[in-house]
């Protein structure tokens, strides 16, 4: 409860369940959050991080190194950490991939902001130079940038192959990776401009069990995973006429609860002469729009089956309003949502072909635009995984295209960017310079994490790739896998710089948001962990950042 002193009496502002947190104790309660979900997701940065296995409240495994999936499965229930989580769904948004590297350099800003708060340098100061810093760092990122051509393969392909590194894709990432070059290819389009431009709307990915991610494929046009509803339907259409249907192909039902008496078995066959009539009225209508092929999202009455299959249509029934909507791409067709205003136009034209093998029809059309990758693993768990990788990588790949730069990975980037934001510290007046060396230090948080990941020295790493990036070499990262310092643009680790200028921009942003608040007020209990445990809680009596600390641990 809040008062305030008005001619000698207390005047109650607040209620008495509310909560207030004031200047330090709020900066010091925020960053503990922020610090706490960063934490969390440091381990699985790079080829060697680790996985994490989230378990929901209805008992579903998620296993993964996804950084915006960790954040979102996580049962995160305190808004200062909701705001760096949505850092991580930004930078998927916007860049696809480096979630968790955007996440990772937000917490290390909060962390070393909090050493410059106990230095009683002022937050405005603080935020003015992070800001600073994020602009110098974002032009320094373009000028080491490497162009990079929309038909080089073999750098797209390392651009994929990075991506998918430590992601569960890693043994076949060469075939895979050359599957999502593939497809990004079959959906960029060139513009009026010249430039290149990359519509995923026009690729989907299908997942199947019970094979090696080896097997995967990617297929033109589009995948429908259902069966004929008929055994004497056809199973191989070629330049077939397709109608994608959305309304049931089954006896029209009252909109009101109806009783009918019936007195004799005349009058029950009419209702049934009646309800057959209705359904081949239906076929005849798709018979007369001059339909080979029918895909519809709702039901098909067993009557209505047999018409069809007299008729010699292949027909689909219970098609997901996903693949509707991509067979719509593919084959140039209207989706149907009324039978009698159906004509021929709304048709589509291409081939309907059947898979015995793997039960599954495959789709192209005349000038068929679109694409399926078809990823294949041995058990759910692997193929969701693989799907999360390949998702990345196709975004990432699809950025580089549109973008057109790269830049060396393995921390290479942002111990040259730490380098260069150290002298341009030199030329900051005021302590927003101390901000900006700040921000240089938490830039190399990257390879520092990447080496822990790896079961090597973090210091030693960095002090090799300090003095490598000050001798001149500026593409100098860390292989992983040899514990070596060595240019990794020429060893295929190659990161896209429009992810890398995306996760310099969210992760600052972020940090200066948590930093500028220096009051929080709550209606209610502001504890993320409701328990006696206060351990670990920040000042204020805010016992629920321990809750939120162990948390990230335990992840």
């Amino acid at each position: 409860m809040s008062q305030r002193m008005q001619q000698g009496q207390p005047m109650i502002i607040m209620g008495e369940d509310a909560q207030r947190v004031q200047d330090r104790n709020a900066q010091d309660y925020n960053i503990s959050a922020a610090r706490a979900v960063a934490e969390s997701v440091r381990s699985t940065l790079g080829p060697k991080g680790m996985d994490k296995m989230l378990v929901d409240s209805m008992g579903s495994v998620t296993i993964t190194n996804d950084g915006v999936t960790i954040l979102k499965e996580m049962d995160i229930d305190n808004p200062t950490a909701e705001m760096i989580i949505e850092v991580a769904e930004t930078q998927e948004d916007e860049a696809g991939d480096g979630t968790t590297t955007a996440v990772a350099i937000a917490g290390e800003l909060l962390k070393n902001a909090e050493d410059l708060l106990e230095q009683d340098i002022h937050p405005t100061a603080i935020i003015k130079g992070f800001h600073m810093a994020a602009e110098q760092a974002r032009e320094e990122v373009d000028n080491v940038a490497e162009r990079v051509d929309a038909s080089d393969e073999d750098l797209l392909k390392k651009v994929a192959e990075t991506s998918m590194t430590g992601k569960g894709a890693e043994l076949n990432k060469e075939h895979l990776a050359q599957l999502i070059v593939d497809a990004v290819g079959k959906v960029t389009v060139e513009t009026d401009e010249g430039d290149s431009v990359v519509d995923l709307e026009f690729l989907e990915i299908e997942t199947q069990t019970g094979r090696s991610a080896g097997d995967s494929e990617l297929l033109e046009g589009a995948i429908v995973d259902k069966d004929p509803v008929h055994d004497d339907m056809p199973t191989e259409v070629e330049e077939a006429k397709v109608l994608l249907l959305n309304e049931p192909i089954e006896v029209e039902e009252a909109d009101v609860d109806t009783n009918v008496s019936i007195d004799s078995p005349d009058q029950l066959q009419q209702f049934l002469d009646q309800e057959e009539a209705q359904l081949k009225k239906k076929v005849e209508q798709i018979v007369e729009t001059g339909a080979d092929v029918v895909f519809c999202q709702k039901g098909i009455d067993d009557l209505a089956q047999h018409y069809l299959a007299k008729e010699g249509i292949l027909a689909v029934r219970r098609a997901k309003k996903s693949d509707l909507e991509f067979l719509k791409e593919v084959l140039d067709a209207s989706i149907v949502s009324d039978l009698d205003s159906a004509t021929s136009e709304d048709l589509g034209e291409g081939s309907v072909v059947r898979d015995e093998t793997d039960e599954m029809f495959y789709v192209t059309g005349e000038d068929s635009h679109g694409a399926t990758l078809l990823l294949r693993g041995s058990t759910e768990h692997v193929v969701d995984e693989l799907e999360r990788g390949i998702s990345d990588a196709l975004e990432v790949v699809a950025q580089t295209v549109s973008d057109g730069r790269v830049l060396s990975g393995g921390g290479a980037i942002e111990v040259e960017l730490a380098s260069r934001l150290r002298d341009y510290a030199d030329s900051v007046s005021g302590r927003e310079q101390l901000a900006v060396e700040a921000f240089a230090d938490a830039l190399e948080l990257v390879p520092r994490v990447l080496a822990e990941n790896a079961g090597l020295d973090s210091i030693d790493t960095l002090v090799d790739l300090r003095a490598a990036h000050e001798s001149g070499e500026s593409r100098a990262g860390l292989n992983v896998f040899s514990g070596d310092v060595e240019d990794t643009f020429e060893a295929g680790i190659v990161e896209p710089a429009h992810a890398k200028e995306q996760a310099l921009t969210s992760a600052t942003e972020a940090a200066n948001l948590v930093l500028k608040i220096d009051d929080i007020i709550s209606a209610g209990d502001l504890s993320t962990d409701k328990g006696d445990d206060e351990e670990g809680g920040a000042p204020g009596g805010m016992g629920g950042m321990g809750g939120m600390g162990g948390m990230g641990g335990a992840m």
